[in-house]
């Protein structure tokens, strides 16, 4: 399925992998469309990107500011969720007030941002949600977001069959060296990646690239629907 001048929308795709995954539609000749809450980080994209995108500021956990958002666009044929916040800690150390936020952000923003698309987006296309490998193997300390991410994994499998025939599905990354470690110590943050990527069987860390394509897939493979494709080097193996 072409995905030349085809209308795409990414939300967080202004860093990371909403941005790489912006950058791999426009590669397919598609009209896209990105959302973010920084105006900063909006103009940054468009100068990375180019000036013939659209850019929206915009907070996904807002249903009024959602709904304004797609009212102001014409249809779309595709959406690609890739924003969201995690929160990680020890289940009896991690704050109540902390898990609750991160659901907000991950879990309800996606679901708030589906429901406001939804009568703008054209059947025929997809929406491409994005949870993450924790769920399915969560380390220790990461029990509030393994819930995050199997909740999205369940919506998508009740989305596809509700929606249909519009295709929903959803890419479940391992560890991506993006802009979220940009905070950490450099040598603590090398020394962690370095840790992972002994570990996994294709022996590096992702870059944002090699799980932009997925979104790319999923949105040309019209016979996908209800999946969750785990991009996460092997690291569900060891």
């Amino acid at each position: 399925m072409p995905l030349q001048g085809k209308r795409v929308v990414v939300i967080g795709g202004t860093s990371g992998i909403g941005l790489a995954t912006a950058k791999a539609f426009l590669d397919e000749s598609a009209q896209v469309v990105i959302a973010s809450r920084s105006a900063t980080k909006l103009a940054e994209a468009k100068q990375l990107l180019s000036e013939q995108i659209e850019a929206h500021e915009l907070d996904f956990r807002s249903e009024e500011k959602v709904e304004t958002f797609f009212n102001k666009l014409e249809a779309l044929d595709h959406l690609v969720v890739t924003a969201g916040e995690g929160a990680m800690g020890p289940f009896d150390e991690l704050p109540v007030a902390a898990a609750r936020n991160a659901f907000d952000s991950k879990f309800w923003g996606q679901y708030i941002t589906v429901r406001a698309a939804l009568p703008y987006l054209n059947k025929s296309g997809s929406v491409t949600l994005t949870s993450g490998v924790y769920g399915l193997r969560p380390p220790k300390g990461a029990s509030a977001l393994a819930a995050i991410n199997s909740a999205l994994e369940g919506l998508v499998r009740g989305l596809a069959v509700e929606l249909a025939p519009l295709r929903v599905n959803v890419v479940s990354p391992g560890v991506v060296d993006t802009p979220i470690y940009a905070a950490m110590p450099e040598q603590r943050r090398r020394g962690m990646f370095a840790g992972v990527a002994q570990q996994l069987p294709v022996g590096r860390i992702a870059q944002p690239d090699d799980i932009a394509q997925s979104y790319v897939y999923l949105a040309k493979n019209g016979f996908t629907t209800g999946s969750a494709v785990l991009v996460d080097g092997g690291a569900h193996l060891v």
